[in-house]
């Protein structure tokens, strides 16, 4: 017997899933791949980072109330080439990193911004090289 062997998809409920898309769209650049309505009535939007396997799951049930994220409940975790570069997206589309950018001497780093509902994000910056500790 195989046991589970890989992980496809983390769901995050969301209050308003049109912001919650445009944010992962616009901020993050990810793809929305697939969109359903599930038989007991949620609507679901599956993104997807350019070069993961596994999605996203944006989840609206509005049956189920409100959605009320704790502070450093969960969060996802992407790589991005440059935090400097990523600083400048989020000046243009008018946001800041929440917390950071936390740089080490060779040169990896991480940060965070603020998803909707108030999951956080984290962006990591590997460093360059064999030495990476990301």
């Amino acid at each position: 017997m195989r046991l589970a062997f890989k992980l496809l998809h983390t769901r995050y409920r969301v209050n308003d899933l049109a912001a919650s898309v445009r944010f992962y769209q616009d901020v993050l650049g990810l793809s929305e791949i697939r969109r359903i309505q599930s038989p007991r009535g949620s609507e679901l939007v599956f993104l997807k980072a350019p070069e993961s396997d596994e999605t996203i799951e944006l989840c609206s049930y509005p049956a189920s109330g409100p959605v009320q994220v704790q502070p450093d409940l969960t969060h996802l975790a992407f790589q991005v080439d440059s935090l400097d570069a990523f600083g400048k997206h989020l000046a243009t589309l008018g946001l800041k990193y929440s917390d950071g950018p936390h740089m080490k001497p060779d040169g990896s780093g991480f940060a965070f911004i603020d998803a909707p509902e108030g999951y956080e994000i984290e962006l990591i910056q590997r460093a360059k090289g064999p030495t990476s500790t990301y």
